[in-house]
């Protein structure tokens, strides 16, 4: 057995499109490639964006593709206690502080001024909380994407880790979750790239190790837009299953032989499996709208 140990991460702002439905077979398939798990976390962190019933569409969408994941579904929202211990304890080490900075106030900015930094804030219930960041830049090779660099400190700033609202911000809670979870390698869409390199800050002061990344490029329409659950919120039909797993697999640069354009869903993703080539992705993806649903 693999020590492999990937996941697929979805946020439940709405139900599973094409482009959801790549990330999710292709970080299925990296990881029954090499006989590895593939966990299921839903990235519930922000109540506001999830619309009544998605999470609940999301599972029962993988179960129907023939998606099965390993163990236990894990939950962010069930898991701040977790996030807040970890905060608290970057606020001890000064790594962290208190930021009351308003929208407005940072407007004219491109990057946090810094304005907070010094000034030993404890307002818990009113202000965001930063972590400090460092002036060094931070890289990886992804696996498609190539070498890719940041100066955090430069590029993006002091970011957010818990939001003003009092919810836990994306880059912490995904940092925490991945390395207590044990992952290995994380396979996700393009979108996140460019969040990697504070991700990367994150674990080594958290004492985390760093996962492989496969970023799949984004699904595009003709027009040059991408797909995205703002702009088609419908679910993937689920009485087209085989048909949109073939055009997923084509989508990431993988053949199917024609003997199995009648072979059941869970057949086709054993196939896919045994025969998974992660080179074979292209570096872009475009597909007719008429084939994303």
């Amino acid at each position: 057995m693999t020590s492999y140990i990937g996941r697929f991460a979805p946020t439940p702002s709405g139900p599973l499109h094409f482009g959801s439905l790549l990330a999710a077979l292709a970080s299925y398939l990296d990881a029954k490639a090499v006989k590895g798990k593939w966990l299921l976390r839903i990235e519930d962190t922000d109540p506001l964006r999830e619309p009544k019933g998605a999470c609940d569409s999301i599972i029962r969408t993988l179960e129907a593709y023939g998606l099965h994941w390993d163990g236990e579904i894990i939950k962010q929202s069930q898991r701040h206690r977790i996030y807040q211990e970890i905060i608290n304890d970057l606020l001890k080490k000064q790594l962290a502080y208190h930021c009351d900075c308003s929208r407005s106030q940072l407007q004219p900015f491109a990057v946090y001024p810094n304005t907070c930094r010094n000034l030993n804030n404890k307002n818990p219930t009113s202000s965001a909380i930063r972590i400090k960041t460092e002036d060094k830049i931070y890289s990886f090779i992804d696996r498609i994407q190539g070498v890719f660099k940041q100066n955090i400190s430069t590029d993006v700033g002091d970011f957010i880790i818990k939001r003003k609202d009092q919810y836990y911000a994306y880059q912490l809670a995904v940092v925490v979750d991945d390395g207590l979870q044990g992952i290995t390698d994380v396979v996700r869409g393009a979108d996140l790239l460019d969040n990697t390199p504070r991700q990367l800050y994150l674990q080594k002061i958290l004492g985390y190790t760093q996962p492989n990344y496969l970023h799949i490029p984004l699904i595009t329409m003709p027009n040059g837009q991408k797909l995205s659950k703002s702009y088609r919120s419908e679910a993937i039909d689920q009485q087209r299953i085989h048909l949109n797993l073939l055009r997923a697999l084509k989508a990431l640069g993988q053949t199917a032989p024609s003997y199995l354009k009648e072979a059941t869903a869970q057949e086709l993703l054993c196939f896919a499996s045994a025969h998974w080539d992660a080179e074979k992705i292209p570096k872009t993806l475009s597909i007719p709208e008429a084939q994303l649903t």
